[in-house]
Parts: C-alpha cells; sequence; structure tokens
C-alpha cells in the first residue's frame, strides 16, 4: 500500500473513532448532569434512588468503550505522526 494512501487511512481513521468519543463523552456528561450526589429517600420517593441507580449503571457502563476508544484513537495519531516523520525523513 502506498505511504500516502496509508496516512489518509488512518487519519480518517483516527477523525471517525475521535468523533464516536467525543459523542460518548458528550453523551456521559448529559447523564451526570441528571445524576444527584445525595438523595434523602422517603417512601414516597423510592422511584426517584431507582431512576438515579439507572444513570449510574449507564454511566459505568461508558467507561469501558471510553477508555479503549480514548486508547485506540491516541494509537492511530501517534502512527499516523510517525509515518508522517518517516515521510519527511525519507524525503518521499
Amino acid at each position: 500500500m502506498e505511504q500516502s494512501t496509508l496516512l489518509e487511512l488512518l487519519l480518517i481513521s483516527w477523525g471517525v473513532i475521535t468523533a464516536v468519543l467525543v459523542l460518548l463523552l458528550i453523551y456521559r456528561g448529559t447523564l451526570a448532569s441528571k445524576e444527584d450526589d445525595q438523595i434523602f429517600i422517603g417512601d414516597a420517593e423510592q422511584h426517584h434512588a431507582r431512576d438515579n441507580d439507572v444513570i449510574i449503571a449507564k454511566m459505568t457502563r461508558l467507561t469501558r468503550p471510553i477508555v479503549a476508544l480514548s486508547v485506540i484513537s491516541g494509537l492511530l495519531l501517534l502512527t499516523s505522526a510517525g509515518i508522517w516523520v518517516y515521510r519527511g525523513l525519507a524525503g518521499t
């Protein structure tokens, strides 16, 4: 595969992965804004506790994909930068 095509493919992949990562971070931020840090619960307010538990569970499930996408995004960016520097030093 030609190096310029490889570099373009890596940069496009990085852009897509990073865009998905940003969307997940925005979604997690909106969930966090709905979460209550402290709830005083009486018998009549039990549904608020269940709603808060659902929000916390969703935020917990998002942690692994966010970490994985962050690592992949970083690796793609570093690989693209390495190829770009190599091409510059090799003079191609």
